[in-house]
């Protein structure tokens, strides 16, 4: 089987406008998530924003992308180079700021907004990706709503193993900051009204961040062929478990029987056994549904040890791109051998090893979920 390891991260998040400053800040016990009012017609909700107003996915990812090459000593063009970049909202919000001048005074906008319509369709950021690097491989553009950073990731990773190519572009990206998508969470009832609380007995609902993580995978021998050194080397991918519930449009499976499945088919591709894990990377999304199942999963399959935090108390949710963030501190964990807090927990509901405080460990084999709307699952191993 090819080895697929990471070599070059690229991350902005509310947290800080790069990898390293978002983990140091994550280690500090920070939290990116403060009360903001970005639309008039909205009153103010807690809100994981890098800067003081939503931010364009363009710019986004622009940002992410160019740090993970200069991060992996790479410079474009890249022309071998496959690009796996996803996002769920995409361009919405564009889309909705089109919505709105159609419906407004300003002709003018509008009409050149109309000329450029084509390059807002769900395909093209990462499309945009393969022009700014000069990318003539395969590219793909997966939505699988809070599960797209590690389904880009195990795409990514069967293209390199597969032998269609030996270094990929992957990750996700998502600003989805906008009208629709806070009234759309409001409506359901999701959303926190004061902070995000991951696996808190007064825990209120998820928090809407922004922000993306996008890393450059490589074969093995491709690294090792253009002599990058092993302490640049962030881990390996051991395997993943993707799954569908099939069971509702936006409610988990009750009994966790789709991700339970997921995380099994990941331990078996990776060679792993539950004991084997050192730090579970979970989720932990602090809607009171999302974090019962998910601790009934942890409880279920893995011993009472295991390390458990979720990273959203601090970024704040940032849907497609959560995933990706997750798997992004997790590889710092392991280079720095070192478990990030689960900010935002103060008095935990359920019985499980949560990490409270930053703290110095022996990491070995590390494991990341994400569990999407529609019951989209997805798992994914790593390992230094």
């Amino acid at each position: 089987m090819v080895r697929v390891v990471v070599t070059g991260i690229g991350l902005v998040s509310a947290l800080g406008n790069s990898l390293e400053d978002s983990w140091q800040n994550l280690l500090s016990g920070t939290t990116g998530v403060k009360l903001h009012q970005p639309f008039p017609e909205l009153l103010k909700i807690p809100l994981g924003l890098i800067g003081d107003k939503p931010s364009d996915l363009s710019t986004l990812t622009k940002m992410v992308v160019n740090s993970a090459l200069e991060d992996a000593k790479l410079v474009a063009p890249l022309v071998d180079c496959a690009v796996v970049v996803g996002s769920s909202r995409g361009y919405q919000g564009s889309w909705e700021k089109l919505a709105r001048q159609m419906y407004g005074k300003d002709t003018l906008e509008l009409s050149l907004k109309l000329e450029d319509w084509l390059y807002t369709l769900p395909q093209m950021n990462a499309l945009a990706v393969a022009r700014e690097i000069g990318a003539t491989g395969m590219v793909l553009a997966p939505m699988a709503a809070c599960a797209t950073g590690i389904w880009a990731i195990a795409q990514a990773v069967m293209l390199i193993q597969t032998g269609q190519c030996q270094r990929v572009i992957a990750g996700a990206v998502e600003a989805p900051i906008t009208p629709l998508t806070i009234c759309g969470f409001q409506q359901m009832g999701a959303l926190a009204a004061t902070g995000a609380y991951p696996f808190d007995l007064h825990r209120e609902g998820l928090v809407l961040g922004e922000g993306g993580a996008v890393f450059v995978l490589e074969s093995a021998d491709l690294a090792k062929q253009r002599q990058t050194k092993p302490e640049n080397i962030y881990g390996e991918i051991l395997g993943f478990g993707l799954t569908a519930d099939a069971f509702h449009g936006y409610q988990p499976e009750p009994e966790g029987k789709g991700a339970i499945t997921a995380i099994q088919q990941c331990l078996k591709r990776s060679r792993l056994r539950p004991a084997d894990i050192d730090y579970i990377h979970a989720h932990g999304t602090g809607t009171l549904l999302n974090d019962r199942i998910e601790s009934k999963i942890i409880q279920h399959l893995f011993p009472p040890t295991v390390a458990i935090s979720s990273t959203k108390g601090s970024s704040g949710h940032t849907l497609g791109a959560s995933a990706a963030l997750g798997v992004a501190f997790a590889l710092m964990s392991i280079r720095y051998q070192t478990l990030p807090a689960c900010v935002g927990l103060q008095e935990p509901e359920f019985d499980l090893n949560f990490v409270t405080t930053a703290k110095e460990t022996k990491i070995s084999q590390i494991l990341c979920s994400s569990f999407g709307f529609g019951g989209q699952n997805a798992v994914i191993a790593l390992s230094k």
